[in-house]
Order: C-alpha cells, then sequence, then structure tokens
C-alpha cells in the first residue's frame, strides 16, 4: 500500500530526537511561550532570512492576525485567488472584509495580469498563495502592489523553503504565512503556524494579539486572541527544521521520476508547469487528467494506492460562499474536476514511484 502521504515513515527517521524533545518539555512543566518557542522562532528567521518570526497555534490564526495587524477591516477589498484552500478566503471574512477571487495562472497561482482589472478604491491588500510548493510570479505581483500601493501578504503554508529568483517566499510581501499543520513539508504533531514579517511594529502587533492583546501579563491595550505556538510543536519543530532542505531535496528528486517515468510511458495526462526561475519544494504532485474520480478510485481498489484531490469545490461556490457562488474563475472551475495529486513524500522509493505509475499506465490503457 502507498499512501498519498506516510507521517510514520518521518517519524520512524527521528524517533529518538522527536522523543527526547516532547519529554524534555514535559520535564520543563512550561508548555506555552517558553524557551522553545523563542528559539525555534529565532532558527526560522534564520533559515528564511527574515527578522521577526512569531509563532502561532495554525496557519488560519497566521492569516487572520495578519490581517488584523494590517488593519484590514469590514468593507475592504482583498484580492485572493480562487484556487486556493478556504482558509485563505476564511481570513479575509473574518474580518469583514471583501474576497476578490483572481483565477490561476499556468502554474496553478494566481494570475497577475488578472488582478488589475479588479482594483477599485476599496482594495486594500493582495493575498498570493505559493500553491503546491511552487512560488507566484512575485516580480509581477510586487509591481502590481507598490503601483497601487497595496500590501501584499504571503501564504506560504505549501511552500516553506521554495525561492523565486533565488529568494525564499515569505520574504518579499509585507507579511507572509506559515502553516506547520502535519501534512505540510516542515510539519508539527498538531497544529502550529507563524507570522513573519521583517517590519518591527507589525511583529510587536502579532505578538501582543496572539497572546490576548497584552505586552506585560494582565496588562491588556488590545483586544487579542490566544492563538499561541505551545512549546511542545515548537520542540518538535527545531528538530524538523533540521531536516527540511534535505527532504524538500527528496520531493524534488520524486518529482523529477515521476516527470521522467510519464514522458517515457507517454501517459495522457497534464504535467506540472515549472517556471524557470524557482526553487519549487512540491508539497504536492499534482496532474490533470480526464476521469478523474473514477481513475482515483481505481488506483486504490486495483493498487491501493493513495491520491488526493487539491481542491474538489472552488473556494467561491461552496455552500458557505452562495454570495459568490455566482463569480466566475473558468481556469479554477475546469480544471476542479482534472486535479488529482500523487503519493508525495520524502521517504517515497524510486520502486513506489515507478509503481504509482505503472499502475496509472495500465488504469489509462484500459479507459
Amino acid at each position: 500500500m502507498i499512501n498519498l502521504l506516510d507521517l510514520k515513515k518521518q517519524y520512524q527517521t527521528l524517533k529518538p530526537e522527536i522523543d527526547k524533545a516532547i519529554l524534555s518539555v514535559c520535564e520543563s512543566g512550561i508548555f506555552c511561550l517558553g524557551e522553545n518557542v523563542a528559539q525555534f522562532e529565532k532558527e526560522l528567521a534564520k533559515y528564511l532570512g527574515v527578522n521577526y518570526v512569531l509563532g502561532v497555534n495554525s496557519g488560519s490564526a497566521a492569516l487572520l492576525l495578519a490581517l488584523e495587524a494590517l488593519g484590514i477591516k469590514e468593507g475592504d477589498e482583498v484580492m485572493v485567488p480562487a484556487n486556493t484552500y478556504i482558509a485563505t478566503v476564511f481570513a479575509v471574512s473574518h474580518v469583514r472584509a471583501i474576497a476578490i477571487f483572481i483565477d490561476h495562472d499556468e502554474y496553478y497561482n494566481i494570475n497577475p495580469e488578472l488582478i488589475e482589472e479588479k482594483i477599485t478604491n476599496k482594495t486594500k491588500a493582495i493575498i498570493v498563495v505559493h500553491l503546491y510548493g511552487q512560488p507566484c510570479q512575485m516580480n509581477r505581483i510586487l509591481e502590481i502592489s507598490k503601483k497601487y500601493n497595496l500590501f501584499l501578504i504571503e501564504d506560504c503554508a505549501q511552500a516553506i523553503g521554495a525561492e523565486y529568483n533565488n529568494k525564499k517566499v515569505g520574504t518579499f510581501g509585507d507579511i507572509a504565512c506559515l502553516s506547520f499543520y502535519p501534512g505540510k513539508n516542515l510539519g508539527a504533531y498538531g497544529d502550529g503556524g507563524a507570522v513573519l514579517t521583517n517590519n518591527i511594529e507589525l511583529a510587536d502587533k502579532i505578538k501582543m494579539l496572539r497572546n490576548d492583546g497584552q505586552k506585560q501579563k494582565y496588562e491588556h491595550e488590545i483586544i487579542g486572541y490566544n492563538e499561541r505556538l505551545d512549546e511542545i510543536q515548537a520542540a518538535v519543530l527545531k528538530v524538523k527544521l533540521n531536516c527540511l532542505d534535505i527532504w524538500n531535496a527528496s520531493r524534488s528528486g520524486i518529482a523529477e521520476m515521476y516527470f521522467n517515468f510519464i514522458a517515457e510511458k507517454n501517459l495522457n495526462v497534464i504535467v506540472p508547469a515549472i517556471q524557470k526561475n524557482v526553487k519549487h519544494i512540491y508539497h504536492q504532485f499534482v496532474i490533470q487528467i480526464q476521469n478523474r474520480d473514477k481513475i482515483k478510485n481505481k488506483l486504490w481498489e486495483k493498487y491501493q494506492i493513495g491520491t488526493g484531490i487539491h481542491y474538489p469545490i472552488p473556494v467561491h461556490k461552496q455552500k458557505c460562499y452562495k454570495e459568490f457562488n455566482q463569480i466566475s474563475c473558468p481556469e479554477t472551475e475546469k480544471n476542479a474536476s482534472k486535479l488529482l495529486s500523487l503519493p508525495m513524500y520524502p521517504e517515497l522509493t524510486l520502486e513506489e514511484a515507478k509503481y504509482v505509475i505503472d499502475s496509472l499506465e495500465k488504469i489509462l490503457k484500459n479507459e
């Protein structure tokens, strides 16, 4: 059996270090905003090349606090990609701003050529999502954000370690957000996230917002939240951060195998388009394929190969967003029924990757 993701294999490779890290937190008796969080924030800031990293308890919290810190409020418009996980848009809704959906480009990311036509005097920010691990077209997006004086927020939940023009994502905009959900390239053993910025005022605001609006205990300067990263997750993430580049390189190697096997067999699928000036870290390896749902089911039933769909229903077509259901984002809508994520994790072997493509070939030949 080959799963879409196998977190047990990763744990086994780090078991002594992980167990020691968790036990040390339990023995310390300090579980919130202690030394592990502070050290992890410092190490991650150095790795990414940013001034400030603030640990929070989820990627969703990171997005919400980022918008709050920037002063995005009711009635403001925020550009968002139509092709993304719904949490990106939920953050906009939680601050009572209005999401303006932008269709995707050939890389499945927000299409910068469609942004300007939707900018109004209410537009305050652009959220870009570096989806599947590939950076957005940041040069063009930066031009637009500067031209119209818009805040630029990077959602790097799927792209930690990815690079655009040799610069890591999360370092281009005013503020950036990370998720450490267990399935991410750098995953905790529960929920976790972080906010990144080079702006000390934004960093100070996030520190207060995540910790009940206080700088000193029981002195609450602003209305805040309880959105702290806990010590156990920070301890786990400290161990894993040392492996991130190796894991991302392994993912790239697996992707290269997929590209080669699919090309050799001349399969009737569309592989991901990759920009020349990026380092893609392959959070997902997503193909386009006809009869997607039928093929997905056969891969599991006949060959015990798990696959994923990212994402089956576009955000603007969800029931919770009935006010947006009539919006048209044709590329996102067209591909929602075709995209299939193949197994992708650092411990996947050459033989397993070949088995995935061999099995896919057998199914396609019988279609």
